[in-house]
């Protein structure tokens, strides 16, 4: 006999079987008519201590302090009784069984012997409340109640189980009841099961995934996996917090990744946890650190950041759970820390957030930090403890140099990196090299599909810009330049004449404005303000200047920048140059009149505020979305800052790997339930490179990588760097070969500029050779920066090593001098207000245009549904496009502008020819990218199967219940039409909407039916 929409009684009977037979726990009853029933049940709970050879005194004394825990009333609310109790469960009662003996401690669960402990389960728990409900499933140990179980019949939604668990909650029915519940289940054998703890809202109840052989059902594979005995009391125990107000429980990702890590510690081998963007990375770090202080000996936990947010997250994270956290303030309070035992968890900010300006900064900051480290390291140095090292954003925090000098300095440690981000390209190598494989991963398709972070829609909009006088462009420039070198004005052309500044002229950023303004009047989470958005620019200075157009059009005290930038004198003692207003100027000025603004007192006096501002408008954006709308960012806050509320993500910066990925996963979070999807706005082109950054985040993990081959990855990628260096140092030796003895100043001069000083022509001539030798210095540079930390493992002995270093050190002299002499170590300066002047006065732009939208199609979905091969379906003169569609803008510019030769004659073409070529190039790649995107729209919507008309899942369930299509469809219509506003908790409504769907049904339809289908009607939110 078919089993189709069966009733819940007979499932409930089925499970309560599973319960007893297949996972052993006793079956206590039904206890519908039993009088007394309780969520401690003292007589199963005494029987179970006395078995365990407690005494009566100590018993009662237990008992008693567990009452008093348990017990919900005024001042002690659910939360604190549920954690109270957890309490006890966890850690034991302690108690003396007389007056003045000793304490004692009771264990009211037995979490070393299993088979010490009386699991049972009980069917319709009549409890006795504010109002009387029956759970229809509890299951107890020793006695105490730790899970309900809410059973629907499979035509009925889980969704109605999860709210009638909430509502048995409230203080209007059974609250009491849940002090000692662990976790809370709902479940029906289509859906399967979900699950939550105490006052989790429906949103955030949760799937079980875990891979089995079983051929059963949903509900049971999950009641199987959870309910059994050992992981059950494990889950409790091990995956439990109380996190600032909230209880909190394991996702499946969480658990696997930490049971995966505890494999690893047990061998003493390190690895990688790559956990998605929003998938609770930081409380996955959370019990992995206390599973390890309770389970290894001398046990102390290090957490290595590069980001404050980061630092200050975590810090959050582990005070919110009552555990305390150590940050250290600098290299040497890490050492001194480390040298005693008073800390067990520390967490230590590698170098303080300054959002440098290239990878140079970045690795001079590291340079800093080991050298400071390295200072006060005290001789005979060695850690106290045994360390366990967690790194965050494994890919960026732990480059080679700074790895080593970790390990150097804590020889013994274990390292684990955990990252939000997988490893891509060039990271793959370095990182498998430091902490080894993949210890566990969750990849981003696998999160949107779990309902844990949202799924985004993608917008491209383009703006066209136009050269409105080149006859003026040209003259302005030619009257600047007159006093350069050919070469001189080619390399300001080469500055200013690129996409980036191009798209930064101040017209354009206005267009940009104006789309913003108008969205927050028409989109609806804007318009309401439940949320806000982030607007990604170029530049600090890009940044500054879109903050003074939205002040200008009436939005100030409703946006705000927050970036790296300090304003600091120094930073513009040599900025005046008598020509006007440089971009370091302009954003000093700006950012002091937002502080002062801000502050409400004179800029001298707030410019020093500026961490107590980027505080405070971060609170604002997150808890008070409507009063801070928009945040303008460049790098700072893509990465480690969750803010709920931010749904839209406005890009106008080139982006693309870790950075793009991270900066989309901002506004993936969950908030409310009218926020379905976060918003992607692009005005760069950047579909492709979201298209290849998220094949990168849901492809499987560096497959093809083997242990053996991690292990090969370094002498590799050393052996390359050496070819690399060795090859750059012989190209430029020849280069300057032809230079006469001694080879010293005059005589570099003489080879690369004039043997006459000053002579024009001489200048002219020897342009070629100047060029090649700053091209090549460049490449010996870069080739030593490499691989300077590893000269030893390459194979160069010290003297070797220190010679090649002082070499690379005098040709960046000669470069310097020989630029000097030729006139060509120009000052930028002086002209950058005029190049800035040329681009806002001369480029307009029109208003933007939306090129393509995916609608109802989120990134996620379309781009795992056409695969890694989608392009290769496109049509042939698509496909083959140059570089509009497969490269980002910047390399295209770059290819443009930087030839294999310097000396490329577009530098010497008339500017206007320059900008009008670049403007075109531009407007001629966004017709090509939109013609890409409407190719791969037309795709997607030919992965999706269609079908006569659209069946949501109200319609669905009531075709399914009825067994009739026609009968169901009408029914819908009628509910469409006629439902009254907040008819579902309105009798007078309710029977308005009943009466208007039995007029449509047969005379025959029996009651029981129509409860039924009333029910399934109830379940379904596009109903209500």
């Amino acid at each position: 006999m078919s089993d189709v929409g069966q009733r819940e009684r007979i499932t409930q009977k089925r499970v309560v079987n599973l319960l007893d037979k297949k996972l052993g726990y006793d079956y206590l009853g039904n206890w519908a008519a039993r009088t007394g029933n309780s969520n401690i049940d003292e007589a199963m709970l005494i029987a179970n201590l006395r078995a365990r050879g407690y005494g009566k005194n100590l018993i009662t004394r237990a008992l008693d302090r567990l009452g008093k825990a348990a017990a919900v009333g005024a001042g002690h609310d659910l939360y604190e009784a549920n954690r109270e109790v957890y309490g006890l469960l966890r850690y034991g009662v302690k108690v003396k069984p007389g007056v003045g003996e000793q304490y004692e401690t009771v264990w009211l669960i037995d979490w070393d012997e299993l088979e010490a402990n009386d699991f049972a389960v009980a069917e319709e728990v009549t409890v006795l409340g504010q109002h009387t409900k029956r759970p229809d499933i509890v299951l107890y140990v020793n006695g105490i109640a730790l899970a309900t179980l809410e059973l629907k019949r499979s035509k009925v939604a889980v969704s109605e189980g999860i709210r009638q668990t909430i509502g048995n909650q409230s203080p209007d029915f059974i609250r009491p009841f849940f002090s000692t519940v662990q976790f809370v289940f709902a479940g029906n054998d289509v859906e399967g099961l979900r699950y939550g703890l105490i006052d989790t809202p429906e949103k955030y109840w949760l799937t079980w995934k875990e891979a089995t052989r079983r051929k059963v059902g949903p509900l049971d594979r999950a009641l199987l996996q959870m309910c059994e005995k050992h992981r059950f009391l494990e889950l409790i125990h091990d995956f439990i917090v109380f996190d600032s107000g909230v209880k909190k429980g394991p996702r499946h990702n969480q658990y696997f990744g930490v049971k995966a890590a505890q494999e690893r510690i047990a061998q003493r081998e390190g690895g990688i946890i790559w956990h998605t963007q929003g998938s609770g990375k930081s409380l996955t770090m959370v019990w992995l650190a206390k599973w390890i202080r309770e389970n290894q000996p001398d046990a102390r936990v290090l957490l290595i950041t590069d980001r404050t947010e980061l630092d200050e997250q975590i810090e959050k994270v582990f005070h919110g759970v009552n555990e305390d956290i150590y940050r250290t303030r600098s290299g040497a309070d890490l050492v001194a820390t480390l040298n005693n035992s008073e800390e067990w968890l520390i967490c230590s900010l590698v170098h303080k957030f300054r959002a440098p300006d290239s990878d140079r900064e970045d690795d001079e900051a590291t340079a800093e930090f080991i050298r400071e480290l390295n200072a006060k390291i005290p001789r005979n140095f060695k850690a106290k403890g045994n360390i366990f090292v967690f790194v965050d954003e494994a890919h960026r925090t732990q480059s080679g140099t700074m790895h080593d000098a970790m390990k150097e300095l804590l020889p013994e440690a274990m390292f684990i990196g955990f990252t939000g981000t997988p490893l891509l390209k060039a990271d793959k190598a370095t990182s498998l090299e430091t902490f080894g494989s993949f210890i566990h991963t969750y990849k981003f398709d696998e999160a949107v599909a779990d309902g844990v972070v949202l799924d985004l829609r993608y917008e491209a909009r383009n703006i066209e810009q136009h050269l409105t006088s080149p006859e003026r462009v040209d003259q302005w420039f030619e009257a600047k330049t007159q006093n350069m070198t050919d070469l001189s004005k080619a390399e300001l052309k080469k500055r200013w004449m690129t996409m980036q500044k191009i798209a930064s002229s101040e017209p354009r950023s206005r267009q940009i404005v104006n789309d913003i303004l108008l969205d927050m009047e028409l989109k609806p989470r804007l318009k309401n303000s439940r949320g806000n958005a982030m607007l990604v620019g170029e530049s600090i200075y890009q940044a500054c200047r879109l903050y003074e157009l939205f002040c200008n059009a009436g939005f100030q005290g409703k946006c705000a920048i927050v970036t790296s930038y300090i304003p600091n004198t120094g930073d513009i003692a040599k900025e005046r140059s008598g020509e006007g207003k440089t971009e370091k100027l302009r954003q000093y000025e700006i950012y002091r009149r937002m502080l002062a603004d801000y502050f409400n007192e004179p800029a001298d006096k707030a410019m020093s505020k500026v961490e107590q501002f980027e505080r405070e408008v971060k609170r604002q954006f997150v808890e008070n979305p409507g009063q801070m709308k928009l945040l303008i960012v460049v790098d700072k806050l893509l990465t480690g800052f969750d803010a709920p509320s931010a749904t839209y993500l406005y890009i106008d910066k080139k982006m693309q790997n870790h950075g793009l990925f991270q900066a989309i996963c901002r506004v993936n979070r969950l908030d409310g339930d009218d926020k379905d999807y976060g918003y992607i706005v692009d005005y760069r082109d950047l579909f492709k490179s979201l298209e290849s950054a998220i094949h990168d985040y849901t492809a499987e993990a560096l497959d093809g990588y083997e242990k053996d081959d991690i292990e090969g990855l370094l002498t590799d990628r050393i052996k390359k760097a050496r070819e690399d260096l060795d090859e750059a140092l012989e190209h430029i030796r020849a280069l300057v070969e032809p230079v006469k003895p001694p080879k010293g100043t005059y005589e570099y001069q003489q080879y690369f500029c004039a043997k006459d000083q000053g002579d024009a022509k001489q200048l002219k001539d020897n342009e070629p050779k100047r060029v090649m030798l700053y091209k090549a210095v460049s490449a010996v540079t870069s080739a030593y920066a490499n691989i300077a930390g590893d000269m030893a493992e390459a194979g160069y002995t010290k003297t070797q090593a220190a010679q090649i270093k002082k070499e690379v050190a005098s040709y960046i002299s000669i470069r310097t001098e020989v630029k000097l002499g030729a006139g060509e170590n120009v000052d930028f300066k002086q002209y950058e207000a005029g190049m800035r002047y040329l681009l806002d006065t001369y480029i307009q732009a029109d208003t933007s245009k939306v090129v393509a939208t995916f609608e109802d199609k989120g990134l996620i979905e379309l781009i795992v549904e056409l695969g890694p091969d989608a392009l290769g379906l496109l049509p042939a003169g698509v496909r083959s496009d140059p570089q509009a569609v497969s490269e980002t803008i910047v390399n295209n510019v770059r290819k443009i502008l930087t030839d294999e030769r310097m000396m490329n004659p577009k530098y010497y073409d008339h500017v206007s020819d320059l900008l009008t070529a670049l403007i075109e190039q531009r407007r001629r790649e966004a017709i090509d990218y939109e013609n890409y995107l409407a190719e791969l729209i037309e795709l997607a919507r030919k992965a999706r199967p269609e079908r006569e008309s659209p069946i949501h899942t109200g319609l669905q369930a009531l075709i399914d219940n009825l067994g009739d299509d026609q009968l169901a469809r009408r029914i819908d219509i009628v509910i469409h039409e006629l439902k009254p506003h907040g008819w579902i908790d309105s009798k007078l409504k309710q029977r308005l909407v009943r009466n208007a769907i039995r007029a449509e049904l047969p005379a025959d339809f029996g009651e029981d039916e129509f409860d039924e289908l009333m029910a399934v009607v109830k379940a379904h939110d596009e109903y209500h």
